[in-house]
């Protein structure tokens, strides 16, 4: 087999793996990076198969903007979970 073809297997492994961790994660901030990370090897994948404009959408997106919004909302629901107990 080709290193490509190597490449796009092993990067398929680790995002199998990043999407069991997801799955089976307690801690919010772990999910959110395990799927930050799914999405950065996803968007790889993409670039070695020759989708550029798909695989700099999904980095951006995936990786970036939606990791970023999960880390914003979980910050403000966790100081309204706080506000909540302290009543």
């Amino acid at each position: 087999m080709s290193t490509i073809t190597w490449s796009i297997f092993l990067l398929t492994i680790g995002f199998v793996i990043t999407s069991l961790v997801v799955l089976t994660a307690k801690r919010l901030i772990m999910i959110i990076s395990a799927i930050g990370m799914g999405s950065v090897l996803l968007s790889i994948i993409f670039f070695i198969l020759e989708a550029p404009f798909a695989g700099a959408f999904e980095l951006s997106v995936g990786a970036g903007l939606i990791s970023v919004l999960f880390i914003i909302a979980t910050s403000v629901t966790d100081r309204r979970v706080d506000e909540v107990k302290k009543q």
